[in-house]
Formats: C-alpha cells, structure tokens, sequence
C-alpha cells in the first residue's frame, strides 16, 4: 500500500514537472544567447492546440508532437523577425506573443474543446517495468518524459562541451566582442531561438497527449511564467534547471493533495506553485549567494551588427 502511494505520487510528481523541463531547457538555452523571449507562455499554447489538432486528426500522436515543436518554433520565428531583424524590443514582443499565442490558439481550438484523446502510451520492458517502486517509474513513462531529461542532458553536453555551444555563450555575454571575432551572433540567436520555440511547444504536447489529455483554453494555467523563474532559480544551467522543474512539480502535485486533507478554498492551495515561485525568486535576489545567479551580460540587450 505504502509502496503503492509512492509510486503515485512520483510519477504525478514527473508528469507535472515535465513540461516545466521541456519549457524551461528551451528558454534557458535563448538566454544563454543572450535573448529573452517572454511569450513562452503562448508557444505552448500553440503547441498545445496545434499537437492535440493534428493527433485527432490523423490518429498519429508522432505527428502531432512534430506539429507541436514545429507551431511553437513559427511563433518564435516570428518573435526573431522582429527582436533580431527588426529590432523591435524583447520585452514588449514576448509580452505581445504570450497574448497573440493565448487567443489565437483558443480560437484554433474551439472545434475540439472536451473531445479526449488516447494518451501517449507507456514504456512497458518486461521484468524492467514490473519492478516495485523503480520499475514504474524509470521504465514505466511515457515517450516525452524521457525526451525531456534526454534534451536536458544534450542541452548541458551542448553548452559546455562543443564549440557552438561555447560560441552561443560568448554571444550571450557579449555579442559586441563575439562579432568582432568574427562569430555570427544573429544566426546563432535565430537558432537558439527557434530551439526555445520548439522546445516550449513540445511542453505544450504533452500537457494535451499525455497529462490531460484534451484540449482546453489556456490549458498552460501560467506553466510558461514558472518555466521562465525556473531558468534565473537553475542560474542558467541545465542540471539545476531539471532540479528546480522537479521541485516544482512536486509542489504542484503538493497542493492537489492538500486540497484533500485541509478545508480551505481550492483557490488557496492553487496558488501554492506561483507563491513559492515568488518566493524563491525572493530570496536567490536578496541572499548573500546572489552572485552566483548573474545572468548573461548581455541578456536583452539589442544588437545591430556594424557594417
């Protein structure tokens, strides 16, 4: 029985968090290039709706988790025109396409509002699977669980290992010099970009196909917000963003459960993941480890290469 409750709990505990992973690897990765993209929010959205469509529509989940990444991508896409080309500012234009991502996926998904969908299915490795307590939960999980930890892992190998990842950090922190040195900043800003946008819809996926799974309006519920503190909580690096998604969703699943056991309103205990979020956030900005959380010098600031 006891073995039973914490196998529940823990997957409940994965299943939440992993959306939170997806979304903040993506962002955390835009960043490191030095681009703050705050219409997180909206890409999941868009990937939500556009994955859950093509999924009942042609009964492929594969595809829909392609169509997924593929409408958060064109939403950051759009996002890169304007900051990186255009040099519209970033905070201004992540704030308009969290909005323009909110009302055009609700308007996209209204013709499937309450129709359900098969959730993606389980790993199931014989003898693997049927362990007690580990065996659901490291081999009992769905396809983009361990997607997720797989783009965490690739995403630290990335960074610190390859040259274009110690390239996308030199952008970051400061682009200013990297060009001088020759590296392309605005194409590597284009990439990382459009990696953040994919990333964020594969979150949005899995919030319609597997946690769910149905289509609603604003399904995210301010996911994409917690997603974007999560990436200043991990000091922009990906082990500890995956810590911090898991901490999270094990709030998350916290206050379902207290729900349950203390007779408050709904509404009190639904507040429990944002409130921590402002919480921690609190206290990295006012601790004496503050140093140890600078973000990269040149986050947000615009470029324009010198001709």
């Amino acid at each position: 029985m006891i073995a039973d409750s914490i196998v529940n709990i823990s997957a409940a505990v994965i299943s939440a968090s992993t959306p939170l992973l997806f979304v903040s690897t993506g962002e955390l990765v835009v960043e490191r290039s030095g681009v703050l993209n705050l219409g997180v929010e909206g890409m999941m959205l868009m990937g939500a709706v556009a994955g859950f469509a093509v999924t009942i529509s042609t009964g492929n989940p594969v595809l829909g988790i392609v169509a997924a990444a593929a409408a958060g991508a064109a939403l950051a896409l759009a996002f890169a025109v304007l900051t990186l080309s255009l040099m519209a500012n970033q905070v201004a234009t992540g704030l308009a396409l969290t909005i323009f991502g909110i009302g055009l996926s609700a308007l996209l998904g209204s013709g499937f509002v309450g129709q359900p969908v098969a959730a993606l299915p389980k790993l199931h490795l014989p003898v693997l699977s049927d362990l007690p307590v580990l065996g659901p939960l490291l081999f009992g999980q769905d396809a983009l669980v361990y997607l997720s930890v797989i783009l965490t892992a690739g995403t630290a190998w990335f960074l610190k290992r390859t040259r274009a990842g110690m390239t996308l950090r030199a952008i970051g922190e400061s682009a200013e010099s990297a060009h001088s040195l020759g590296l392309p900043v605005i194409r590597t800003r284009y990439l990382a970009t459009l990696f953040g946008g994919g990333a964020a819809g594969l979150g949005g996926a899995f919030l319609s196909l597997s946690y769910t799974p149905m289509w609603m309006e604003g399904m995210t519920a301010g996911r994409g917000w917690i997603a974007l503190a999560l990436v200043v909580f991990g000091s922009w690096r990906p082990w500890r963003v995956l810590a911090g998604a898991y901490l999270f969703g094990g709030v998350t699943i916290l206050q379902l459960h207290a729900q349950g056991t203390f007779h408050l309103p709904a509404q009190i205990f639904s507040m429990l993941p944002y409130l921590a979020t402002i919480a921690v956030l609190t206290i990295i900005s006012a601790g004496p480890w503050r140093g140890r959380f600078t973000a990269p010098a040149d986050l947000g600031k615009p470029f324009r290469p010198s001709i």
